[in-house]
């Protein structure tokens, strides 16, 4: 069961990206790394268990973020991409501030959600911090790598491009995220497994994604006629 709703939550996140940018251009794709980007640090939170293995559900819509970032990239230029990553950062820092200060809040005798807040948004600072950490340093490694890529094969290779850079700083994005976040949460054998699992997850999400790239061209130059 987990396994189908897997793959259809990462076939339906990947379509509604290239549905934003159809409709709303690069303002789409920003507005879309800061919703998935909040959105993946609460998901991360449950371990679920795919094709027998134990791993985080923030998989998918982090892995979507990557295919935004380099949209965004390809279409609109690395200080476009930059702009995002920096952008998706300030607002992640600002969703930690503003809950951490909503649980100091006193509340009311019958108030009945404070206990379950506490329950989720505790972890928040750590797992924000991590993933910070992680979101800057892989992202502006996608970015950078990205461009590399393209400075040298120019137009041609997408696929390579998109992938190279996005392996490489997915793995870059999960050794970092599961120090910080996740060290000492779990059993080592477990949080290695995580840390196997996460990677393993985001690196099909990536694979997955390549053809909606190639599609998202296609949108961009029958819309934004480039």
């Amino acid at each position: 069961m987990n396994e189908l709703l897997w793959i259809g939550f990462a076939l339906m996140d990947l379509t509604l990206v290239l549905i934003v940018y159809r409709f709303f251009g690069k303002t789409g794709l920003f507005g879309l790394i800061v919703f998935n980007l909040i959105l993946c640090n609460i998901q991360v939170l449950k371990t679920i268990q795919l094709f027998g293995m134990t791993t985080t559900l923030g998989n998918i819509l982090y892995a979507s973020v990557f295919l935004s970032t380099d949209m965004l990239s390809e279409f609109h230029g690395k200080e476009e991409a930059k702009k995002a990553v920096y952008l998706g950062f300030m607002i992640l820092l600002m969703a930690v501030v503003y809950m951490q200060l909503a649980l100091k809040f006193v509340p009311a005798a019958d108030d009945f959600v404070q206990p379950h807040l506490e329950v989720i948004f505790g972890f928040l600072p750590r797992i924000a911090l991590g993933s910070i950490c992680a979101y800057l340093v892989s992202q502006l490694h996608d970015v950078y790598v990205f461009h590399l890529l393209k400075d040298k094969f120019g137009e041609r290779r997408l696929w390579l491009r998109n992938n190279v850079s996005t392996f490489l700083s997915q793995l870059l994005d999960s050794s970092v995220f599961c120090f910080i976040a996740l060290w000492g949460l779990f059993p080592f054998d477990v949080w290695l497994e995580i840390l196997f699992t996460t990677y393993l997850f985001k690196v099909i999400v990536a694979i997955m994604d390549t053809p909606f790239l190639y599609m998202a061209r296609r949108i961009h130059t029958k819309v934004y006629g480039a």
